[in-house]
C-alpha cells in the first residue's frame, strides 16, 4: 500500500509553505500519497485594523487547505512546520497539536514516522531549538522520530542534522537556496522510506 504523507504547517511570511510545498512535491516523488495542510492563524479577539504583519500571514495563508486531526491520524508520517518562535514552535502551530488530545489519548497518533522543517531570520535564531522542542511532543505521542541526521553529503551542507531549517534574512527576503531544496528532498525521501520499511513494504 502507498504511504501516506501528511505535511501540517504555519507559515506567517509564506517561507514555511514554500518548503512544504518543496517537501510534497518530494514526497509524491517518493511515492507517497501526500496531503499538504496549513494551521490557520489564531484569533485574539479585540483587533480592528489588519497590522503589517497579520497582512503578511493572510498572503502566506493562500494555498493548501485547513489542516484537521484526521489529516495526523490518517497519516503514516508527518512533517510539521513551524517558525521559530523565541526558539520554539510558533503558537499557531503548538493549538493545533495541543488539539489532538483525544486522538492522543486513543493512540491513534503512536507508531507514527514524524520529522519536522523550520525557518528563523538568523543563523543562530533558534532553528534546533525549535526542532527538538517540536519532538518533545512526539516523544508523548509515541511517534517514531526519523531525522535526517548525517544521511546523505549533502547534510554536510545544509548543516542541520534535525530536520530542514532556512535562514530567510531580517527582511525575510532569501529564498530557499539549492542546499535547502535538496535538504527538503532528502527530508521527505527518507520519511516517506522509512514509513514504508515500518509498513513492511
Amino acid at each position: 500500500m502507498t504511504v501516506k504523507l501528511a505535511i501540517v504547517y504555519y507559515s506567517a511570511t509564506g517561507t514555511v509553505r514554500g518548503m512544504a510545498e518543496r517537501l510534497a512535491a518530494a514526497g509524491e516523488q517518493a511515492g507517497a500519497e501526500v496531503r499538504l495542510r496549513q494551521v490557520q492563524r489564531q484569533p485574539t479577539g479585540g483587533e480592528k485594523a489588519a497590522t503589517d504583519e497579520q497582512t503578511a500571514e493572510a498572503e502566506a495563508a493562500k494555498g493548501a487547505p485547513d489542516a484537521t486531526a484526521d489529516d495526523v491520524v490518517w497519516a503514516d508520517a508527518v512533517l510539521f512546520g513551524s517558525p521559530t518562535r523565541y526558539g520554539n514552535v510558533a503558537g499557531q502551530l503548538k493549538v493545533f497539536i495541543d488539539s489532538l488530545g483525544a486522538q492522543w489519548a486513543q493512540g491513534l497518533l503512536a507508531d507514527k514516522v514524524y520529522a519536522g522543517f523550520t525557518s528563523s531570520q538568523t543563523a543562530h535564531g533558534g532553528q534546533e531549538t525549535t526542532l527538538t522542542a517540536l519532538y518533545n511532543t512526539i516523544y508523548h505521542f509515541g511517534g517514531i522520530i526519523v531525522p535526517p541526521g548525517y544521511t546523505a553529503a549533502l547534510k554536510f551542507v545544509d548543516g542541520n542534522p534535525y530536520g530542514v531549517s532556512h535562514v530567510t534574512g531580517a527582511d525575510n527576503d532569501i529564498p530557499l537556496g539549492q542546499a535547502e531544496l535538496d535538504a527538503l528532498d532528502h527530508l521527505a525521501t527518507r520519511v516517506v522510506s522509512v514509513a514504508g520499511r515500518l509498513r513492511g513494504e
